[in-house]
């Protein structure tokens, strides 16, 4: 299979904020992905705010979900916090669930 920002997003399905308990997906922490034939993927990603304590953990699990896929040679991640996160970055599922609409 061939490594595309699309399938990175669903394997990013599988990593969690341990606070909240949500995948970073669903709750709009994701703003981009780029992949290269070499195999190297870069995500550019957002906490839900900049003195969020488990940055390092979602990291580290980012690392952990793609690592693993054949063909992966490296694993860049990226915070910013430009534009900050609000929860309407969340997915309309996810804020249905949580009654947010």
């Amino acid at each position: 299979m061939m490594l595309s920002p699309e399938l990175v997003k669903e394997m990013l399905r599988d990593v969690y904020d341990p606070e909240l308990r949500l995948n970073v997906v669903d709750l709009g922490l994701v703003y981009d992905i780029a992949c290269t034939p070499e195999g190297e993927v870069d995500v550019l990603m957002t906490l839900t705010s900049p003195g969020c304590p488990v940055g390092d953990e979602i990291a580290r699990q980012v690392h952990e979900a793609l690592s693993g896929f054949p063909g992966v040679r490296r694993v860049g991640v990226r915070f910013t916090f430009d534009p900050p996160w609000t929860p309407e970055r969340m997915s309309e599922e996810l804020r249905a669930e949580l009654g947010l609409d």
